[in-house]
């Protein structure tokens, strides 16, 4: 049970993940406690964020050396002010983690400090999840529903990609 809740964590988190984690980390957070559910999940997340970016900061650095010269844009300049509290502060709430990513990236910011950052955002986060598991008990189909629903935003934009106004 621990090592599929690391395995689905880590599936979850990495790259361009296109399933959600909260429906998973609610369910397993009464049946392994909300600390090892918390902790378990955590772990598979920065499992993912070292491979993603093992992976792509080597590529994004080959992809910003070609627009070497154009200035950094706003959200990057504003990450490079506060990049460790960016990155926490984006994988405590629900917005979107992936544009984060790509400034860390970009940025070369060091792994070690990345994945303190995605560990620091991401505990809180999963200690809530878990807890609400524990606190409210939701039956396995309405957290299945709210799975799917969770996803219905994803499997729109990959069925049905918005095209260019011509």
């Amino acid at each position: 049970m621990i090592l599929a809740l690391f395995a689905y964590a880590f599936v979850s988190n990495v790259a361009l993940a296109v399933v959600p984690h909260e429906p998973v980390v609610i369910w397993y957070g009464p049946r392994l406690g909300v600390w090892v559910t918390a902790l378990v999940a955590t772990a598979g997340t920065v499992a993912a964020a070292w491979a993603d970016h093992r992976l792509f900061v080597p590529l994004v650095g080959r992809l910003a050396a070609r627009s070497a010269g154009a200035p950094p844009s706003r959200l990057a300049r504003l990450f490079a002010r506060a990049p460790f509290s960016i990155l926490a502060l984006s994988g405590l709430t629900p917005l979107p983690f992936f544009p984060f990513k790509v400034l860390a990236f970009t940025a070369r910011y060091p792994l070690a400090r990345y994945l303190a950052a995605v560990a620091a955002g991401r505990l809180p986060r999963y200690v809530l999840l878990a807890w609400l598991g524990v606190a409210l008990r939701l039956p396995a189909w309405l957290l299945a529903a709210l799975f799917l629903l969770l996803l219905i935003p994803t499997m729109r934009m990959l069925l049905w990609p918005r095209r260019p106004a011509s």
